[in-house]
């Protein structure tokens, strides 16, 4: 069964760095394809990154040039690398296994991890 576990949230002040980490388990990462959501309080969940079954690498055009996805076969985990972090990144993060940028579409949701970016 597909397990997807998140970690690496936390309190950071504006400009600041994180690194969010998505354990996967249960189907094989290398060939598939994964996402980045966020969701901030009151509004719709957004794709922030996504690493398609070949490879190829999306980014929300608000993150394109601060964020960085890649993942670590070996390890079976997925890592959104987050620099230059801004007050309207907060949201809680997930990791999923939907089409990439298609969170109404099947797949499978890790728990989330909250980034709060506050000065």
């Amino acid at each position: 069964q597909v397990q997807l576990v998140e970690s690496g949230g936390g309190l950071v002040q504006p400009g600041g760095s994180l690194r969010l980490s998505c354990a996967a388990s249960g189907f094989a990462l290398d060939m598939s394809r994964i996402n980045w959501f966020r969701q901030a309080p009151g509004k719709k969940r957004e794709g922030v990154a996504c690493i398609s079954s070949d490879g190829t690498r999306y980014y929300a055009d608000s993150v394109k040039g601060r964020f960085t996805m890649f993942r670590d076969n070996a390890k079976k985990t997925v890592y959104l690398q987050m620099n230059g972090l801004k007050v309207e990144d907060t949201a809680v993060y997930y990791c999923a296994t939907v089409p990439c940028f298609n969170p109404d579409l099947f797949g499978s949701w890790g728990q989330g991890t909250q980034v709060t970016v506050s000065s």
